[in-house]
């Protein structure tokens, strides 16, 4: 529904001339809120075309996953993007060898939005390390023969056109 440019207009010019901690309050009421997360796609730096993907199982999950979780308070997104991939995988890389996806970020219908990164390490020499509790395994797979993916990793990777969704 179109709102009239009079009424718009009077609805501005009332919204200024609040103090700024009300507009900052109506703003945050009004405006929708998301989580912001950073994504890894990490990729066998050693491995052959069609080349190995890192993934992950988690508890209470069906499917495997990518390494990924919610950025901390003002935490770069690069940054909060090895420390996920760290945290998740024992895999330790140096947040500026990640390099930004294209698409560098997903927004989800859900309210939250995924800030997605790229990097590559070699599988034979990179210990993968889980703590059993938020990530059950780790493990490399072929592109061209993935596991059952999650939903949402499912739909994130086809957006970069992987995976089996990546026709549809």
């Amino acid at each position: 529904m179109k709102i009239p440019r009079r009424i718009r207009g009077a609805a501005y010019k009332a919204f200024y001339r609040m103090p700024h901690a009300m507009r900052r309050r109506a703003v945050r009421l009004i405006v929708p809120k998301y989580l912001v997360g950073a994504v890894c796609i990490i990729s066998d730096a050693e491995a052959e075309d069609p080349g190995r993907l890192l993934l992950l199982r988690q508890p209470g999950r069906p499917g495997w996953g990518l390494p990924a979780g919610l950025l901390k308070k003002a935490e770069p997104p690069h940054v909060g993007a090895a420390r996920e991939l760290h945290e998740e995988s024992g895999v330790r890389l140096d947040p500026d060898d990640l390099v930004p996806a294209v698409p560098n970020a997903i927004v989800h219908t859900k309210g939250w939005v995924d800030m997605m990164f790229m990097g590559k390490v070699p599988a034979s020499t990179t210990e993968l390390i889980v703590d059993g509790g938020e990530v059950l395994e780790a493990a490399w797979f072929p592109y061209d023969d993935l596991p059952l993916l999650s939903v949402n990793t499912a739909r994130v990777l086809a957006v970069y056109g992987i995976g089996p969704d990546a026709t549809r």
